[in-house]
């Protein structure tokens, strides 16, 4: 199983707390509190959107088949492709780090809500 497959990535995703999905701009979307943290894209190719720290961003967009998001890339968002070369061990950390990224980025009181409880 692959988290380029949507039954894996909403498996995988959807375990954690808060999480929830909607299909728009015709890939499926997987949120937090209302904002975005990962984008699967079955168009052409495969692909995963994802927000990284600005470390993250210099050393995945320097490897092959990752590319800054358009459209998100001054954020600090990539876009991997099934054919980059991480394992599937380093893309749920990718998604996992992702989604606390933007779940950091909500009120203590949605956070709490949505029974989110982060690693400081």
């Amino acid at each position: 199983m692959s988290l380029f497959e949507r039954k894996t990535f909403d498996a995988t995703l959807g375990a954690w707390p808060g999480v929830r999905f909607v299909d728009q701009w015709d890939p499926h979307v997987a949120k937090v509190g209302d904002k975005v943290f990962a984008v699967l894209g079955d168009r052409d190719d495969w692909r995963l959107v994802v927000k990284c720290s600005e470390e993250s961003f210099e050393i995945l967009t320097s490897l092959e088949g990752i590319a800054q998001a358009p459209y998100f890339a001054k954020r600090k968002w990539v876009s991997i492709s099934d054919h980059s070369p991480l394992e599937g061990e380093e893309l749920e950390h990718y998604l996992r780090r992702s989604y606390e990224l933007v779940a950091a980025g909500l009120t203590k009181k949605l956070r709490a809500e949505l029974g989110i409880v982060l690693d400081t």
